[in-house]
């Protein structure tokens, strides 16, 4: 029998990665991988290592989950160590829970290795903190795949008016409903809305409105997903401390400076 990693490969930036993902994947005999982790990560990799590319467009899946599972259950019953390599946190979104109850299901030894979310990573990368003593002591992580129904609109209710901060992972295409939500439910049209389109990388774009004209904002800088959608009283400090744009030309990365 081998073993199950499932690992969290951070938000972007290879350098945010932790120690303990690079040990599983150089360790690995076999490599899953999605689509937003950063293909330098792969460089790590024995040469004899099998990567095996899962990734997932909006819309529209190359490998259905149930897939995923068989193959993670089946190298690892032929005794190959096996890291599954995500983006972000392989809790946040992630289907990682899903994976690890179908190892679990199969007795097979697993491991979680958490990574840097998006939801945080992609903020601080913007200048924006997703807390602050002075106007946020509460923060959720929220998923952009929502549903127009009843049980929904409860939880629109509870996210408007008791939530300091909201963190919107893949929710650019659902942007209208949300807006729609938040201002049916008591959130001012003046909260401030920030929206950061692949999140500390190189090409990392980040744009800013009110919840009243953020649709119109991105429509007309044409953010698309991946993005970030950051709501709240936070996002008003991006202006006093941005940092990762404007140094994006003049900083060499850590790894070229050591």
């Amino acid at each position: 029998m081998g073993k199950v990693y499932l690992v969290g490969a951070g938000p972007g930036d290879p350098e945010l990665i932790t120690l303990k993902a690079i040990k599983c994947i150089q360790q690995a005999d076999v490599i899953l991988y999605d689509r937003l982790v950063n293909k330098e990560l792969l460089s790590y990799a024995k040469k004899e290592a099998d990567l095996i590319y899962c990734g997932k467009l909006p819309d529209y899946h190359l490998m259905k989950q149930e897939t995923i599972h068989h193959f993670l259950i089946r190298y690892a019953k032929s005794g190959k160590i096996v890291t599954r390599l995500k983006g972000g946190d392989p809790f946040v979104f992630g289907r990682g829970a899903e994976e690890a109850e179908a190892l679990a299901k199969q007795k097979i030894p697993f491991e979680i290795v958490p990574g840097i979310t998006s939801g945080i990573a992609a903020a601080a990368y913007a200048g924006i903190p997703v807390t602050h003593r002075d106007v946020s002591a509460s923060v959720a992580f929220v998923t952009g795949h929502l549903k127009n129904d009843a049980k929904e609109d409860e939880k629109w209710a509870s996210l408007s008016k008791g939530i300091d901060t909201l963190a919107i992972y893949m929710g650019v295409s659902n942007l209208p409903y949300i807006q729609e939500q938040l201002l049916k439910n008591g959130k001012s049209k003046d909260t401030p809305v920030a929206l950061v389109h692949w999140g500390t990388t190189e090409v990392q774009k980040t744009v800013t409105g009110t919840l009243e004209d953020i649709l119109e904002v991105v429509r007309e800088q044409n953010i698309k997903n991946p993005s970030m959608i950051i709501i709240g009283e936070v996002v008003r400090y991006r202006e006093k401390i941005k940092w990762f744009e404007e140094n994006l030309q003049t900083s060499a990365p850590i790894s070229e400076a050591l």
